[in-house]
This record gives C-alpha cells, sequence and structure tokens, in this order.
C-alpha cells in the first residue's frame, strides 16, 4: 500500500489503473480534463499501453468505450457535465445494451458555473437512465470508487456513472493506493446480440434493465460507500451526498448531534433511509447540484415528514455548497467577513498578450463596424472572450458548435451579414455538420475557424484537427474559391480586413481560417526544444 498526494481527479485517473482499466476516452473540459491527463503521464499506464488518446468529442469517446467494453476489457470515458449532452445518445442506450468488460463514466459537474454554461446534475442522466451512480466525498473514495467501479460494472451488467464536482476534482489530499490489478484478457459478449438495439431486441433488453433494478438497490443497501450514523438529537436528520459529508463534518468535528446517512451510491437505499426517517422529526437534504434527492424523498416517505434543502430555500437554490450554508441551515452562527471595498475591481478574464485572437477581432470589428451589433455568432473557446471588452465583437456562446448553425439559422431569417466564429477543436468536435447544412443550402454566411492548432482553453491539448481544416472544408464541398488560410498576425492586418470585407459581402458559404499557434503551445515547444538542445549539447 501506498499514500499519495493527488488531486481528484487524480485519484480516479489512478483508481482506473489500478482498477485494470485497458482504455480512457475523453474530450478535455474543465473540471474533468486532468484525469485522461493523469493517465497518458503515467509509468504504469504507459507499460501497459493502455489507451489514452484524446477523442474528437465526448460522443465518440462514450461510443469507441462502449466498444472496448464489448471486447471484454474495462474502460472508463471522461468528461464535464455539458459534455454529457453530446454523449447522451450513446449513454442512455448503452444502459440497454449493457456491458461485456466493465465501463465507468465519469463526469465532472461545475456547480456555481466557474467555467461553464450551466450547473446541470449529471446525477439526473444516471436516473434518467436508471443507471448506478457513484458520488464520492473525498479523494480516497473517488480512488476506491474508480478501482472497483468497474468490478461493480460487470456484476451488475451495466455502466456505471461517476459523478464529481469541481471542488472535489481541484483538492488534493493523502490518497492510499494499492497494488494494481490485471487487465482483463478480453472476450466478445456471450449474447451476439446484446448490442443490436432493433426494436424487438430492444423491448426485451429494456424489460431486463427494469428487472435489475432491485439489484441495483440492494448494490446500494450493502454498499461501503453508504453509511448510516446514530445521533442522540431526534428533532432532524441529515442526509448528506457526496461532498457535502465534509461539510457537515467541518461543522461538526467531533460528532455530530443529529441522525445522519452519508449517500455515495445510488439509487437510494431505501432502507437506511427509512430507518433514519422514523426516528425524526425533519429531513435535512444536503446535495451539491440539483435538488435530486430532495425531489425523490417528498414522494418517498408516506408520512408527510417535512424535507429541507434547497426547493424550501433552507439552503441556497443555486451555486456550489459550502460549510456555510451548511452552518446556516443548523442553526450554527457564522462568522461573516468584510465585504470586499468596492476600490477592488473585477478582473475577467482575457486572452493572452500576443494571442492570435486579438487579431482576428480586430480586423473584424473594423469590417463589422458599418453593419451595428448582432451580426457575429460565437462559440466555445479561448475566442469566446471576444465578448468582454476591449472587443465585444460577439453576440453568442451557447454550446460547441453553435456558431455555425445559430448563423445560418439568423441568415435564413434574412440576416445579412452572417459571421460565425469557432475554434479548430471546436470545429472537429462539432462544427462540421453545421458547415454541411450550410454548404448544402449555400446560405450566405461566413466561417471563421480561428487555429491556434491546439484545445487552449483547457490547457493546450492537442487538437483533432491539427493539419487537417483546410481538407475537411473542401471534403464538405465549399468553393475553393471561398476557402482562404491567412496568418493571424499584425503584419498582416491590412490584408485580413479586405479578406473579410470581400467573404461577408459575398451571398454565399465563406470560410477564413486565420491561423497561429497558441502563445502557450509556443512557449512551451520553445522551452521544450531548448531543454532538449541543452541536454544533447
Amino acid at each position: 500500500m501506498t499514500k499519495k498526494l493527488l488531486l481528484g481527479v487524480e485519484a480516479i485517473g489512478q483508481g482506473a489503473i489500478d482498477g485494470g482499466m485497458s482504455g480512457v476516452y475523453a474530450y478535455p473540459g474543465t473540471p474533468s480534463t486532468e484525469i485522461t491527463e493523469y493517465v497518458q503521464e503515467n509509468a504504469i499506464a504507459k507499460e501497459r499501453k493502455i489507451h489514452r488518446e484524446w477523442s474528437a468529442n465526448e460522443k465518440t469517446a462514450m461510443e469507441t468505450a462502449l466498444g472496448m467494453s464489448y471486447a471484454g476489457k474495462r474502460a472508463m470515458v471522461c468528461m464535464k457535465h455539458v459534455g454529457l449532452n453530446v454523449a447522451a445518445d450513446a449513454f442512455v442506450n448503452s444502459a440497454i445494451t449493457g456491458v461485456n468488460g466493465g465501463l465507468i463514466v465519469t463526469v465532472a459537474d461545475d456547480p456555481s458555473m466557474h467555467s461553464s454554461q450551466n450547473e446541470q446534475d449529471s446525477r439526473f442522466y444516471g436516473k434518467f437512465s436508471m443507471l448506478p451512480i457513484l458520488e464520492p466525498s473525498n479523494q480516497q473514495e473517488a480512488y476506491e470508487m474508480a478501482r472497483t467501479g468497474f468490478e461493480l460494472s460487470e456484476k451488475l451488467g451495466v455502466p456505471v456513472l461517476l459523478r464529481i464536482t469541481t471542488r472535489l476534482a481541484h483538492s488534493r489530499a493523502g490518497v492510499e493506493t494499492v497494488e494494481p490489478m490485471p487487465e482483463n484478457t478480453g472476450s466478445l459478449p456471450k449474447d451476439p446480440r446484446q448490442f443490436v438495439l432493433l426494436p424487438a431486441i430492444a423491448r426485451k433488453r429494456y424489460a431486463g434493465l427494469l428487472e435489475k433494478q432491485d439489484s441495483f438497490r440492494e448494490s446500494a443497501e450493502k454498499a461501503s460507500f453508504n453509511q448510516f450514523f446514530d445521533g442522540e438529537d431526534k428533532s432532524l436528520g441529515i442526509i448528506c451526498c457526496g461532498i457535502t459529508y465534509n461539510y457537515l463534518k467541518e461543522n461538526y468535528p467531533d460528532e455530530c448531534p443529529y441522525p445522519h446517512v452519508k449517500l455515495s451510491q445510488y439509487p437510494l437505499p431505501e432502507d437506511m433511509l427509512t430507518k433514519l426517517e422514523q426516528q425524526v422529526d425533519e429531513i435535512l437534504v444536503l446535495e451539491e447540484g440539483y435538488p435530486l434527492v430532495e425531489e425523490l424523498l417528498s414522494g418517498f416517505f408516506c408520512r408527510g415528514r417535512r424535507i429541507l434543502g434547497r426547493l424550501d430555500g433552507t439552503l441556497p437554490r443555486m451555486g456550489e455548497l459550502n460549510p456555510d450554508h451548511v452552518a446556516k441551515a443548523l442553526g450554527i452562527p457564522v462568522k461573516e467577513g468584510e465585504k470586499a471595498p468596492d476600490v477592488l475591481a473585477n478582473r475577467p478574464p482575457a486572452l493572452c498578450k500576443g494571442c492570435s485572437h486579438h487579431d482576428t477581432y480586430k480586423a473584424l470589428n473594423l469590417v463589422m463596424e458599418p453593419f451595428g451589433d448582432g451580426h457575429v455568432f460565437s462559440d466555445i473557446g479561448c475566442y469566446t472572450l471576444g465578448a468582454l471588452p476591449p472587443y465585444s465583437s460577439i453576440n453568442s456562446c451557447v454550446d460547441m458548435g453553435a456558431s455555425i448553425t445559430m448563423a445560418k439559422g439568423a441568415a435564413d431569417a434574412g440576416l445579412f451579414p452572417s459571421v460565425a466564429v469557432i475554434g479548430d477543436s471546436t470545429f472537429t468536435h462539432s462544427g462540421m455538420t453545421g458547415l454541411l447544412d450550410a454548404v448544402n443550402e449555400k446560405t450566405p454566411i461566413t466561417v471563421l475557424i480561428c487555429d491556434n492548432e491546439s484545445v487552449s482553453m483547457t490547457g493546450g491539448q492537442d487538437s483533432a484537427a491539427l493539419g487537417k481544416i483546410e481538407s475537411i472544408c473542401l471534403g464538405l464541398g465549399v468553393d475553393p474559391d471561398h476557402l482562404h488560410t491567412i496568418e493571424a498576425h499584425p503584419k498582416n492586418h491590412d490584408q485580413l480586413v479586405e479578406l473579410l470585407e470581400k467573404e461577408v459581402n459575398y451571398e454565399g458559404v465563406s470560410v477564413i481560417v486565420p491561423r497561429r499557434e497558441c502563445i502557450q503551445k509556443a512557449a512551451r515547444r520553445i522551452r521544450a526544444e531548448k531543454m532538449k538542445s541543452e541536454q544533447n549539447a
């Protein structure tokens, strides 16, 4: 047994390796990115040749991991919460197909939207798909759940959803690790039609999923991750979901006076919760994210027990919980800090000094000025910062790939010119199909694919678009006369302005690729080259 100081995401990566994983599939997205990065750099993963390359998007990651499971090997797929929206088709259907090799779907939610468009709760996807859910309360449990989750998946015959949140993902703790298990040898499914979801087969598979629900509940009742703790004060019972158990312990470092349940494996352990309900007058639910358990309990207890939590205002309806929120809910005095003085200015994120997107937005603003605001649709990536001063260039940011499709829809409504701004990795993630729609209908839009040759917003991972953008656009049918590549650099400002003026007035599909390596990626590359040169000297 070895003890390591690990982030929650690193603990999951280590646990998956030690659990006999043969492949991790993911698209980078904060706060889940470091799981895959940890596996990529891990010595055992390299020695075993565990698959650890990035996927083009979360849907392809989910489907590829399901393919590895089909072949009898253990696989993990990782994404942030909005990535599960992209993977939802395959994820929901995987509950029907079931698994052969163990399959863990790790999703990192982002309450308070530190780096996301929303703070959706992935537990609802698990409930919707009727799959078991694991929700660790600390880094050690994150490790154990990743390590044993494959075995649980194989035992229950379905994928397992492992849900974490930002606070656990990006905080460190000591984690005791054990010797890695061997990988599965691999074997094809015993039922050759298990993964064929024709309606007649799917109906039988769905009936089987319904029959398995009792075994899922039984597993949750017996799980060591779920625990019941007695208390002398029966006026209140507390249910702590995942990381919120720590917030309760911080307020009662010695012993909590109330009976409480630590809930880290779903479906709800009915016997354990009934035991709590029969002892107390009211129940307080502490959960990070949406009020899933609170809603479930309102129809779970038959005696009308009062349920406190996010829905009734005992806890804030939105944002992360913290120990102070829990203290206030328990009537414990909280020492409020002084309000930050107004003289402290807000410091929103900004494009890096020297970023190629500066040059693109300077030229774009100049060209769009005669048309007024409201003509530029953007996407998710570093260039989204063009919404902020000093540029204030863009008018949308909804989801991956939506810039091109929204620009097309606006053009269909009569808006001219209609311009889309998208990044290289986002284009191959989910922008290509929108461009195909525009080409097929000869929609008058101009698409700027800002190519900085990496997935820069999440740390500079390799882009699936590297060296392929022009050929992809030509393959989709973009007219070669209206496909242009230009270095995004101050020296080319006038040339880019001239090019933009020409193409935004073209009544058809045009694509401009302003290209220059990410400034941060370039700095890392230069440092690495210098170090290698010094070593060889």
